[in-house]
């Protein structure tokens, strides 16, 4: 946007604006409101489809034009409702127009008493209506996929929706069919609106027409309670309100944070919260006793359990971190197992690396940069989903999206953004050692981001290391695992630990995620149950607010009152907790002062709490014909996601990922059955082509994917196995 001003006059208010500004954030900027539906400057160019903003403009014609799609000019002259009759009564035509067929079921529809249209009729509306015929009616309501309802009868074709799903999800599943006063959004060819965005058109809806199902006759606007938070099950740290209703969340609504997120969510941040009340939740401790499996126990006995186990193990304690805890919660394992006990030894959930801190960049610079390469495996959705919408509007702004560091393109691009999201490995490390053979640092617009797996990947590291300087030497034995967090419990490396430990204890929300080796179970909470603070993978420390009453005592409550059986001293209150662990990691940053609004803030009192080992060896070159398999965990997958019946249809089916060149050699087509082996394993999956996948790659689900990993062989089957 150029930055010479101009001087428009609105409403009889005078107003210098940056030449090309929208009218209706011009006449914001003088203090005066332009009522929209279809207008939404996340989506792209304005479609002035609803006419609802209509003023008068001079000098131009003598009709009412839409402010939306107009522009600041010096000298241009603007009349709205206000002050134009013209303008009045075009805005009256409209809304009366909008509501032929629109039903008069406020009381009833979920969106009354937060609904735009509600509002705006009330304000500019005529106060009666002149139409006495029958409305027009269609089926109700129609569910285009199990989390979104759809009631075609509330629409006013806005065309919000289907702008959303062509111009920034890019799925292109949404579409306006018929014509006139048939139109109808509906979904391409009646199939369900699949992808990890699909929810953000029920908060993009200006009417009751597109709702999440789960929130259907759950809760009206004057009994429930939005608390701020951050959501907790990816590494992108998404701001969030989360609705609660009589100390229940009731559903999960974005929280715009613009260098964030911009004000989208995926559906797994807004539609996984019911894990919290799924019916196998644990509330009460376990105990293995023998011949006798878990039995529950009272907290008492579990402390007491808990102590003994810890005094007693030989050998080394081992601690197998999830990456979903708080920043408070990791730093008060850590300072009990690590300052109460002489031997003990921590494995984190991946690693991460301060070098990053040289390239810190809010996500919304990838929108703005010239060049943007993407390395690693991994589909950015699948690890980071609100990432794969910043690259994709940095794509519709002109930026090459690249796949190789040493491209040319690279050189020659004045912004470069690097994104790492590969499997396993130092993948921190790597990119920012990618990020200082480009000279990145100090470069404007320039930085690296690593695709964490784990939601505080960061945050866990750093506090961990607050704890204590060295690690102890190693011993052959593991007397007692501790294991902390549902992923932890479900990961394979993990339990293999556990078969060489004398004794585990697992903290858990769902206790069937380790019935069959855990010793003692003692319950876990959520990311909405407490308060804390996490970092994304920006390096941004947020801050997250309790929204729901745990059923069970929070981590911090347990942990501190252990730690008082080993004179440890340590409060169980989380900003209590975060200020001991800031004096160390964050500058002495006070709770309060991380906010709503989190900033990208640099910690420079901060300790390099990785080391820097030399970089793995890269992946061997494959020869001619050869593949490696990608075994990735899918973005709809884990413990909470299992437990959300609405997100079943999200989850991945058994399906191998291939280039256009591999499958084209092999013969093989979109949905023909494949078998990939390796070492005598083999598993049968349906085949489906992706030309954006570069050559000599294949990728599956990791619950799919049998084991298998690296160079496979892979050749056309007859069929698919069961």
């Amino acid at each position: 946007m150029s930055t010479e001003l101009v001087k428009v006059t609105i409403d009889e208010r005078e107003v210098h604006v940056p030449k090309g500004t929208g009218i209706v954030e011009t006449a914001l900027a003088a203090g005066i409101e332009i009522p929209v539906f279809c207008y939404e400057p996340r989506l792209g160019e304005p479609v002035g489809a609803c006419r609802m903003c209509l003023v008068e403009v001079s000098p131009g014609p003598p009709k009412p034009q839409a402010a939306c799609t107009l522009t600041a000019a010096d000298g241009m002259e603007i009349k709205t409702a206000r002050t134009s009759e013209l303008a009045a009564d075009a805005q009256h035509a409209t809304l009366e127009f909008i509501l032929v067929n629109h039903p008069l079921d406020c009381p009833v529809c979920d969106k009354g008493g937060e609904c735009p249209l509600q509002d705006l009729t009330f304000r500019y509306g005529p106060g009666s209506t002149r139409m006495s015929f029958e409305k027009l009616t269609f089926e109700k309501p129609i569910p285009i996929s199990p989390t979104i309802s759809l009631d075609r009868e509330r629409c006013i074709l806005c065309y919000r929706c289907t702008r959303f799903s062509e111009g920034v999800s890019e799925d292109m599943q949404l579409i306006a069919a018929n014509r006139g006063a048939m139109s109808v959004i509906t979904t391409f060819e009646d199939l369900p609106y699949t992808g990890a965005f699909t929810g953000n058109v029920t908060e993009l809806c200006p009417v009751g027409a597109l709702l999440p199902t789960q929130y259907r006759f759950e809760g009206r606007p004057w009994e429930i309670a939005d608390v701020p938070t951050v959501c907790g099950l990816c590494p992108v740290g998404c701001n969030i309100h989360a609705t609660v209703r009589e100390t229940k969340v009731k559903r999960i609504v974005s929280r715009n944070h613009p260098e964030i997120d911009e004000g989208w969510i995926c559906d797994k941040g807004r539609f996984a919260f019911t894990h919290i009340r799924a019916a196998d939740r644990l509330v009460q401790p376990l105990l293995r006793r023998h011949r006798h499996g878990l039995e529950e126990v009272s907290w008492e006995e579990a402390t007491d359990e808990a102590e003994r186990l810890l005094r007693n193990a030989r050998g080394r304690i081992v601690t197998a971190l999830s990456g979903s805890e708080t920043v408070e919660i990791a730093y008060a394992l850590g300072k009990l197992l690590r300052r109460g006990l002489d031997s003990h030894q921590a494995m984190l959930p991946e690693e991460v690396s301060g070098a990053l801190d040289a390239y810190r960049l809010p996500l919304s610079a990838i929108r703005e940069a010239d060049a943007v390469v993407v390395l690693g495996d991994v589909p950015v959705v699948e690890r980071a989903p609100v990432v794969d919408l910043w690259i994709k509007a940095a794509r519709r702004n002109g930026a090459r999206i690249l796949d190789d560091a040493d491209d040319p393109a690279v050189a020659e691009a004045e912004r470069v953004v690097l994104v790492w999201s590969g499997p396993g490995g130092r993948g921190g490390a790597t990119v920012a050692q990618l990020a200082e053979k480009l000279g990145l640092a100090g470069r404007d617009g320039c930085g690296a981001f690593h695709l964490p797996e784990t939601p505080n990947a960061r945050g866990a590291a750093d506090a961990w290391a607050a704890c204590c300087d060295e690690e102890p030497a190693e011993q052959e034995s593991i007397g007692l695992l501790v294991v902390s967090g549902d992923e932890a419990a479900a990961d394979e490396h993990v339990r293999a630990l556990a078969e060489q430990a004398e004794a585990t204890i697992v903290l858990s929300m769902f206790g069937g995620l380790s019935a069959g080796w855990a010793d003692l179970v003692l319950p876990g909470t959520s990311y909405l149950e407490r308060d804390g603070t996490f970092v994304n993978l920006e390096g941004r420390l947020q801050r997250l607010r309790r929204a729901a009453t745990p059923p069970c005592p929070d981590e911090l409550e347990w942990i501190a009152a252990l730690a008082a059986r080993f004179e440890v001293d340590l409060a169980p209150y989380a900003p209590s907790v975060f200020a001991e662990v800031s004096e160390l990691v964050y500058g002495g940053l006070s709770f309060g002062e991380v906010g709503e609004r989190a900033p990208l803030r640099g910690y420079p009192e901060a300790r390099e709490h990785v080391e820097r080992p030399a970089l793995p060896e890269p992946h061997p070159q494959l020869r001619k014909g050869e593949i490696r398999l990608v075994a990735y965990k899918p973005l709809f997958s884990g413990a909470a996601v299992e437990r959300v019946t609405e997100l079943q249809f999200q989850r991945p089916g058994p399906e191998l990922e291939l280039s256009a060149e591999d499958a084209r050699q092999r013969g093989i087509a979109t949905g023909d059955a494949v078998t990939v082996g390796s070492d005598g394993s083999s598993v049968t999956l349906r085949a489906r082509v992706n030309r954006h996948l570069r050559s000599g790659i294949a990728r599956v689900p990791l619950e799919h994917a049998n084991g298998l990993q690296g160079t496979v062989e892979l050749a056309k089957a007859q069929e698919v196995s069961a």
